[in-house]
């Protein structure tokens, strides 16, 4: 393997960490034993024959399985410690996953913990599926397999770009925000019809000037001054840094939920991801 992937008998004795003439030995030693001309002598460098090039590709066969072993052996290393696989909305996917998680791993520092980012109807069928042990949605999952508890968002706030008028204010309402650019979430998110639902009772519409799918657009969009927006402060946590929060009112709950199998494999850990999960929500790096 090393002659055929090297190109050379002296690269392959580098590899190797042997002499030129002790792999050129064992080259001709292995033919001898095969019976075989694995190489042809050309200029000086030993090209493999056809034959050489099917018992190069049986070879190559047995050493990805024995890699395959290799991998199975630390797969079950993991598991000895235990392994945590959840999904995450991609709103939850930024600061505070990496919060929940810094919380869960000082509990379970050899934990193997794998993160998916995927839409919530991706991540409810996957749970279902049992795929994933622990997936935290945007909204509710029926079904008897699975048990599901609200994680509680703080309220929603307002987010102003560092500087805006707004800001001399300790608290904003609808009215606030007449004529102000707005920043809002796409026309089917919970966040938007909650929001939209708001203004309405005050016979209002917010001035729409930049509509996103995704949290994180929102709040960079915010953070460069393109406008104002309200959002719940977990999914906005990107810019805790670079924007200004304030107190909204009326306040606008919103809850995101914790989805596990009923019966599910690590529960021990899967409890513990949870109670990280809460201890997270509650310690929001955003807040008026």
């Amino acid at each position: 393997m090393a002659v055929v992937e090297a190109g050379t008998v002296s690269r392959a004795a580098d590899i190797l960490r042997i002499s030129q003439p002790a792999a050129s030995k064992l080259i001709q030693d292995l033919e001898a034993d095969t019976g075989l001309q694995l190489f042809e002598r050309d200029s000086g460098r030993l090209v493999p024959t056809g034959r050489g090039m099917r018992l190069y590709e049986e070879v190559e066969r047995i050493f990805g399985g024995v890699h395959q072993l290799a991998r199975a052996v630390e797969a079950i290393r993991r598991e000895e410690h235990g392994q945590l696989v959840i999904g995450t909305m991609p709103a939850l996917s930024g600061p505070f996953i990496t919060r929940v998680l810094k919380l869960f791993r000082a509990r379970h520092p050899d934990v193997f913990v794998s993160v998916e980012a995927r839409s919530s109807q991706f991540l409810t069928e996957a749970v279902l599926l049992r795929r994933l042990d622990v997936v935290m949605v945007i909204s509710g999952l029926e079904h008897p397999s699975v048990v599901g508890e609200a994680l509680k968002s703080p309220p929603a706030v307002a987010i102003l770009p560092k500087g805006h008028r707004l800001c001399e204010k300790k608290e904003l309402t609808p009215p606030d925000f007449a004529d102000e650019p707005f920043i809002a979430f796409g026309p089917t998110s919970m966040m938007r019809r909650k929001v939209d639902a708001i203004f309405d009772a005050y016979g209002l519409r917010p001035k729409i000037v930049i509509e996103a799918t995704t949290a994180p657009n929102v709040a960079e969009f915010v953070a460069a001054g393109l406008g104002v927006t309200i959002g719940d402060p977990l999914s906005m946590e990107i810019v805790t840094d670079r924007v200004v929060i304030r107190r909204f009112v009326p306040e606008i709950a919103f809850e995101y939920e914790i989805v596990r199998p009923v019966r599910a494999r690590n529960s021990s850990l899967v409890a513990d991801f949870v109670a990280a999960a809460h201890a997270a929500a509650l310690g929001t790096t955003i807040a008026p």
